[in-house]
């Protein structure tokens, strides 16, 4: 490969924050507000790191520096693991939006194509994922101040697996070990340099990553099905205004919740299938009715828990 990939092949696109759309997104995921806490804290921090000194300052009288080094010193990457529709690649893609106006500067997202694991020439997905790390720090670099950050950068690589999968695997190809290799090293840069930049990973197999990638991580977020509060509050929201009764609601919930071995729904079977489902079985020409409703889930199968290949082979050997 010749040529330096452009942010345009690098990136699927650019989001600018804050902005009301993603604000509007974030706000929707109910049921996960102390992901959202933990992750708007932390990326606060690496971008911003002046917010903790400041807090520091403020409650222990400057006695708190061996603990903020520790915390400073911190690679700037989370990893977001959970099963599939749980609400992790939405966290990410619009978190940017709490941390920018939590910070009060502007936070600009980078998401990592797929397309960045090349055509498996030699040595083109270790330069691919070189200048992808190559532009979030020029770009973190003008943003970086003398007291305070006048911006912040987020890399988003989601479905991490697929480019920072463990080494470890007997039948990993030579160019993919090349490849975690140069996301390790621009991981430890970005740490290096101190700028005002984060990564976020997203995976559905925690396991799968390599494991210098996780020691890496300054925190690990898990992320689960709905439980039963967060059912109910997600359906009774968008069904109770619309005359469906609490009893109803309350069936539907147990309808989409676990039963013997079964799993149950995710948050996006909820909100991208069952709830639309709902409303167009409605469309044109009849009201939302709550036992037509239970009807409908109990007939809708949830999303199959998404099946770590790497483990089930490890189990079979």
């Amino acid at each position: 490969m010749h040529n330096i990939p452009s942010l345009d092949e690098l990136f699927e696109r650019r989001q600018s924050y804050p902005d009301f759309e993603p604000q509007e997104r974030l706000a929707r995921l109910v049921g996960l507000d102390d992901q959202k806490s933990r992750l708007a804290k932390i990326l606060g921090l690496m971008v911003n790191p002046q917010g903790l000194e400041k807090w520091a300052t403020r409650f222990h009288a400057g006695e708190a520096r061996p603990l903020l080094d520790v915390i400073l010193r911190r690679p700037p990457l989370v990893v977001l693991a959970g099963d599939v529709g749980s609400g992790k690649t939405e966290l990410a893609e619009t978190i940017g939006d709490a941390v920018a106006r939590q910070e009060d500067i502007e936070i600009t997202l980078f998401p990592l194509s797929l397309a960045t694991r090349g055509q498996g020439r030699v040595g083109e997905m270790t330069q691919l994922l070189s200048a992808a790390f190559e532009h979030t720090v020029q770009a973190a670099n003008k943003l970086k101040g003398e007291r305070k950050a006048k911006g912040g950068v987020i890399l988003l690589v989601d479905e991490a697996d697929a480019l920072a999968q463990s080494r470890e695997a007997a039948q990993m190809h030579h160019e993919d070990r090349a490849g975690v290799n140069a996301f390790i090293r621009g991981i430890d840069r970005l740490a290096n340099l101190r700028l005002p930049a984060a990564v976020i990973m997203c995976t559905n197999r925690l396991n799968a990553l390599d494991p210098a990638v996780r020691r890496r991580a300054a925190d690990i977020l898990t992320f689960t099905r709905p439980n039963k509060e967060q059912r109910q509050h997600i359906l009774s929201l968008r069904l109770g205004p619309l005359g469906v009764t609490a009893s109803q609601v309350q069936m539907l919930v147990e309808a989409t919740g676990t039963a013997g071995d079964a799993l149950g729904f995710t948050f996006s079977d909820l909100t991208q299938r069952l709830l639309p489902a709902i409303a167009l079985d409605a469309y044109p020409n009849k009201p939302v009715e709550g036992a037509r409703a239970l009807q409908i889930a109990k007939e809708m199968k949830p999303t199959p828990a998404f099946r770590d290949e790497v483990l089930a082979e490890k189990a079979a050997r």
